[in-house]
C-alpha cells in the first residue's frame, strides 16, 4: 500500500510539474510574443518620427520645390501647375451658376443661385454620385459618359427657385482632382490618375473636351438638352457652357476667397491631397507673355508628388508604393492622405501577426487583403474612449474577422493609429509651413498683423479630429507664438464645390454684360 502511496504521489507530482512546465513556456512563449510585437511597435514609432527640427527640414525642401518647379516645367517634382486663374471672386458674382466635382469614388453635381455680397449664396442644391468601380479602369468615353449623364438628371431637376438670366448659357465650373497641366482656364489635359484611376487613354487628353464630348452626346447641348426638357417640363431649350476647368483645391481657395479676402492659400486632406496658394505673377519665371492686370495667380501645386529624403519613410510605405498603379510617384500623398493611412496599419498589423502571432498561432485571412482597413474605420479606433475599447473590438471583428481580443492588445491598435496619423497631421503642418515660407507669411513685419488664412478642405481634415488637430498644433509649433496669432487654419465646408460655381461666376463669358 504505501509504495502504491508513493507511486500515486511520484506520478501526481511529475505531472503538476509537467503541467507547471506547460504554463512556464507557455507565459515565456507569450511574453516572447508580446516582446516581438513592442519591438515592431517601438521600431515603427522610430522610423515615423517627426521632430521639430525634422519637420523645419521638410518645409525647406517643400520651399526649394517650390522654387524650382515654379522656374521651368521639369524643375521640380512638384509641377508648380499655372491655372489661369488670376481674377478670384470678389462677393459682387450673381446669377445661376453649375459646378461639378469629380474628386475620387464619388461626384458631385452642384447649381448655386448667387446675389451678389447683399445675397451671397441665396439658394444651392446638389447631387452625390457613386462612380462604378469598374469605370475607374475602363475608358474615358465609359468614364465621361456615365458622368455626363448623371449631371444631365440633375440639370432636368432644376425648379423655379433658381433664375437663369435671360439670354445667357448656364456655365459650369469643374472640379477635377487629378494632376492636369492647364493650357488655359477653360481647357486642360491630363498629366496621370491617381486615387486608384487608372484609365490610360484618357492621359493626355484634353478633360474639358472629354467632358464636353460626352455632355452633347448625352444631350446637355442645345438640340439634345431641349429633348430631355421637352419630356420634364416644357420646350424650353437649354445649353451649358463650359466655362472653367479647376482643380480642386483651386476651387476651396476660390470659396474661400469668396467669404473672406484673407484666404492665402488652400490645402485638400481627403482621399488625396493637395495645396493652392496665391503667388506673385513675377515671382514665376516660367509665365509666358503678359503678367496678368492683378499681379497675381493662382498656383496648383500638386504637392502630393512632393518627396524628400528628410520624409519619415519606413519598410510599410515602400511596400505599399511598390504595390500601388503609380510606384515611385506621390509619395508624400501616400504617407498622409485619406486613401492610404488605414493601410498603412493595416500593414503593421499584419507583420505583427506574422512575425509576433499578435493575433494568435494562424494570421487572420483578411487581414492580408489591401485596403481593407480603411481610414476613416481607423479614425473610429484611435477616437474610440470606451472603457474597453469596445469600437476596436467591433472594428477587428467586423472588418479583419479578429474575434477575440484582449484590452491589452486593442491599446496597441490604437497606439499604432496615433502614430501613423500623427506623423501624416505633422507632415502636413510642415507643408503648410514651407508655403508661408515661399510667400512671406512665414514672420511678422513690425506694425503688421495682417491675418493669413489658410482655407482647408477635404474628409480627412474634417472627420479625423484628433489628424486636424494635430495638424494645427503642429503648425502653431513651427510658426512661433508670434506668428501664430495671425494664421489661421479655417476648415471650408463644400469649398471645392460651391469654389468651382464661383470661379465659373467670375470667369463668365457675361461679366460685365450689366
Amino acid at each position: 500500500m504505501g509504495k502504491v502511496v508513493v507511486g500515486a504521489t511520484v506520478i501526481c507530482g511529475a505531472t503538476v510539474c509537467a503541467v507547471a512546465a506547460l504554463i512556464v513556456r507557455h507565459r515565456m512563449r507569450s511574453a516572447a510574443r508580446w516582446a516581438k510585437a513592442m519591438e515592431i511597435v517601438r521600431e515603427l514609432e522610430e522610423k515615423c518620427a517627426t521632430p521639430t527640427a525634422k519637420l523645419r527640414q521638410v518645409a525647406d525642401a517643400m520651399t526649394v520645390e517650390m522654387h524650382a518647379g515654379l522656374a521651368s516645367e521639369e524643375g521640380s517634382m512638384l509641377k508648380m501647375l499655372i491655372s489661369y486663374v488670376d481674377n478670384l471672386p470678389t462677393g459682387d458674382e450673381h446669377g445661376l451658376f453649375y459646378a461639378l466635382d469629380l474628386g475620387g469614388t464619388n461626384f458631385r453635381v452642384l447649381r448655386v443661385q448667387l446675389g451678389r455680397k447683399e445675397g451671397r449664396v441665396v439658394k444651392q442644391e446638389f447631387t452625390e454620385v457613386s462612380i462604378p468601380p469598374k469605370l475607374m479602369v475602363a475608358t474615358s468615353e465609359e468614364l465621361f459618359d456615365f458622368i455626363a449623364a448623371e449631371l444631365a438628371k440633375f440639370v432636368a431637376t432644376e425648379e423655379n427657385d433658381f433664375q437663369l438670366t435671360p439670354g445667357r448659357q448656364r456655365e459650369l465650373g469643374f472640379t477635377f482632382s487629378f494632376p492636369v497641366m492647364q493650357t488655359s482656364i477653360s481647357s486642360g489635359t491630363l498629366i496621370r490618375w491617381t486615387k486608384g484611376f487608372s484609365i490610360d487613354d484618357a492621359v493626355g487628353q484634353d478633360v474639358v473636351a472629354e467632358l464636353t464630348k460626352a455632355m452633347e452626346k448625352n444631350g446637355l447641348d442645345m438640340r439634345v438638352a431641349a429633348l430631355v426638357f421637352l419630356i420634364i417640363v416644357t420646350a424650353m431649350w437649354t445649353e451649358i457652357t463650359m466655362s472653367m476647368q479647376v482643380n480642386d483645391t483651386i476651387g476651396t481657395l476660390a470659396g474661400g476667397r469668396y467669404f473672406n479676402n484673407d484666404v492665402s492659400a488652400a490645402v485638400i486632406l481627403g482621399t488625396g491631397t493637395n495645396a493652392a496658394y496665391v503667388e506673385r505673377a513675377h515671382a514665376i519665371p516660367k509665365w509666358q507673355g503678359l503678367l496678368p492686370s492683378s499681379g497675381e495667380m493662382v498656383i496648383n501645386m500638386e504637392w502630393g508628388n512632393f518627396r524628400s529624403s528628410h520624409l519619415p519613410v519606413t519598410e510599410y510605405d515602400q511596400a505599399l508604393d511598390v504595390e500601388s498603379l503609380n510606384v515611385g510617384e506621390q509619395i508624400f500623398e501616400k504617407i498622409i492622405s485619406g486613401m492610404y493611412l488605414g493601410d498603412i496599419v493595416r500593414r503593421v498589423l499584419c507583420k505583427m501577426a506574422v512575425e509576433a502571432t499578435f493575433f494568435g498561432d494562424n494570421v487572420p485571412p483578411k487581414l492580408q487583403v489591401p485596403f481593407i482597413l480603411r481610414t476613416p474605420e481607423m479614425s473610429a479606433m484611435h477616437h474610440d474612449t470606451s472603457p474597453d475599447l469596445k469600437v476596436v473590438g467591433d472594428k477587428l471583428k467586423g472588418i479583419l474577422g479578429i474575434h477575440y481580443t484582449s484590452l491589452k492588445t486593442r491599446k496597441v491598435v490604437v497606439e499604432l493609429c496615433d502614430i501613423v496619423a500623427t506623423r501624416g497631421a505633422r507632415l502636413a503642418a510642415a507643408g503648410i509651413f514651407g508655403i508661408l515660407k515661399k510667400i512671406g507669411k512665414d514672420s511678422v513685419k513690425e506694425g503688421e498683423k495682417k491675418k493669413t488664412v489658410i482655407s482647408m478642405d477635404g474628409g480627412l481634415f474634417e472627420h479625423y479630429t484628433a489628424f486636424s488637430q494635430c495638424l494645427e498644433s503642429t503648425l502653431k509649433e513651427l510658426v512661433g507664438e508670434e506668428v501664430a496669432e495671425t494664421i489661421i487654419v479655417e476648415h471650408a465646408n463644400d469649398g471645392s464645390g460651391i469654389g468651382a460655381a464661383l470661379l465659373a461666376a467670375s470667369h463668365s463669358q457675361h461679366l460685365g454684360t450689366d
